[in-house]
């Protein structure tokens, strides 16, 4: 199929896209990596009047891992974010989340912060985001503004940035000391978007008993879902942790619905499953970097 007519806009700076953005209204929708977006508007589920390109614009191609966390600008592919062991070393789930984000192709195309713009329930991104607690940077013309995780996205591929704006990276804060993460999805095929999916993190204490426990999920709910599941294991250690009571927990939390790929019962046997195997390798990580680090 054939996208609907549009306008084309490529500023090369952020004031000028601001105000095509302010110019052209509702009907205008920015454009990056183009990987969600433009499938979208070869079935017409979105007909833009002008698409507002930010590739030109300078300063946006950016990744910042410091001690407190990693910022990725909005032009930064998912393939450079895969391959950066700065960004690895202060928060891994960022490389071990985008290491499932489709293909290859798609990965040297397609952005970060794009995907989770696009606010996808099923995307890795937007996941981690919420698992990491993290937000946005967005520019308004009244100037930019820092927005959460939780305000940021308020439905399926809908979120709270309305009018002229244009996010300008994602911050993803670092992994709490003595922690571990994992992350593993199912899907049909590899590179498919996931039946389910599951990021977790584990933190220790100094006697490597577990304190926090914690999970994100895809394709689970209608935004991205992060549950508590330290009561099922706090205060064992990670040999003695009953992981399965971990899983259970985490499926009576979760109301997926049932769709043609699954059903809403097979989402919550995954959620189970998925969580129980990865808090374990979690929790393991965690132990290692706490040992490493006495």
């Amino acid at each position: 199929m054939k996208p609907a007519p549009f306008g084309y806009a490529d500023p090369t700076t952020v004031e000028e896209a601001l105000d095509v953005l302010s110019s052209e209204g509702e009907g205008a929708k920015v454009l990056a990596g183009g990987q969600s977006l433009l499938p979208l508007l070869s079935m017409r589920l979105a007909a833009p009047t002008t698409l507002v390109d930010i590739n030109r614009l300078p300063g946006l191609d950016f990744i910042e891992a410091g001690r407190d966390g990693v910022r990725v600008g909005a032009l930064v592919r998912h393939a450079a974010l895969l391959a950066s062991v700065e960004a690895a070393g202060v928060q891994p789930l960022l490389t071990r989340a985008t290491a499932n984000v489709a293909h290859p192709a798609i990965r040297n195309r397609g952005t970060t912060v794009g995907s989770i713009v696009h606010a996808d329930p099923s995307g890795e991104m937007t996941s981690v985001l919420a698992l990491t607690d993290g937000s946005v940077t967005v520019a308004t013309p009244g100037g930019p503004t820092t927005i959460g995780w939780r305000e940021f996205f308020v439905g399926p591929l809908e979120t709270s940035v309305h009018g002229p704006a244009v996010v300008l990276d994602a911050f993803f804060p670092a992994l709490p000391a003595r922690s571990g993460t994992a992350f593993a999805e199912v899907a049909r095929r590899k590179g498919d978007y996931a039946v389910c999916g599951a990021g977790v993190v584990v933190t220790v204490d100094d006697d490597l008993r577990i304190t926090a426990a914690r999970a994100a999920y895809l394709s689970v709910g209608l935004v991205p879902e992060v549950h508590d599941l330290t009561e099922a294991v706090a205060g064992r250690t990670v040999d003695s942790a009953d992981w399965a009571a971990a899983g259970a927990l985490a499926r009576g939390l979760v109301d997926p619905d049932g769709d043609l790929h699954a059903s809403a019962d097979y989402r919550r046997l995954l959620v189970a499953t998925l969580t129980e195997r990865t808090l374990a390798d979690a929790g393991a990580e965690a132990v290692r970097r706490a040992l490493e680090a006495s």
